[in-house]
């Protein structure tokens, strides 16, 4: 059930058109895809999911992590990636790695970019970071510390930063 909010602001911003599109290759654990979810939700951004995933769309685990956002959200589910790219034909891809040396940031950022992130435990396959070796970028963190940063944090802090540009005056 959706609940009313009495702190609620209703910000000047200009929501890309094209939505930004988000994909996930093979996630593994729900409540990350469920927080993925009600991100796109509150963004108004298109979520790929690409079999085979860790777990049942139905998942109570996701679904909580996701609350009682699924309905508003923009969900594809996919056999494969090629099956993802002949479905999507996305224009521009970016792919989000750790062992990229191109920022995440340094990107210009347009409406419709695709989004692209691997599972949990392995990230993205490799042939696939080979196949778009020109458009892996990163998020830069302190590895002596830690390995990755949480796919929903990692994919939150890219979306957010393409919906900074695309606002930029």
């Amino acid at each position: 059930m959706k609940h009313a909010h009495a702190r609620r602001a209703d910000f000047d911003f200009r929501w890309p058109e094209p939505p930004l599109n988000v994909v996930l290759v093979s996630p593994e654990i729900p409540p990350n895809t469920g927080n993925i979810a009600r991100l796109c939700a509150a963004t108004g951004t298109r979520l790929h999911l690409v079999e085979p995933l860790g777990f049942q769309i139905t998942n109570a685990q996701l679904r909580r992590a996701g609350l009682d956002y699924w309905d508003d959200v923009n969900v594809r589910v996919h056999a494969s990636w090629p099956a993802f790219l002949a479905a999507a034909q996305p224009d521009r891809l970016f792919l989000y790695s750790t062992g990229s040396a191109r920022r995440y940031d340094r990107v210009a950022y347009r409406p419709g970019d695709t989004l692209v992130f691997g599972c949990e435990t392995k990230g993205l396959p490799d042939e696939l970071l080979a196949a778009h070796a020109e458009s892996v970028c990163g998020i830069p963190i302190q590895t002596r510390h830690v390995r990755s940063l949480n796919l929903s944090s990692a994919v939150a802090v890219v979306v957010y930063e393409a919906l900074r540009q695309l606002n930029a005056p």
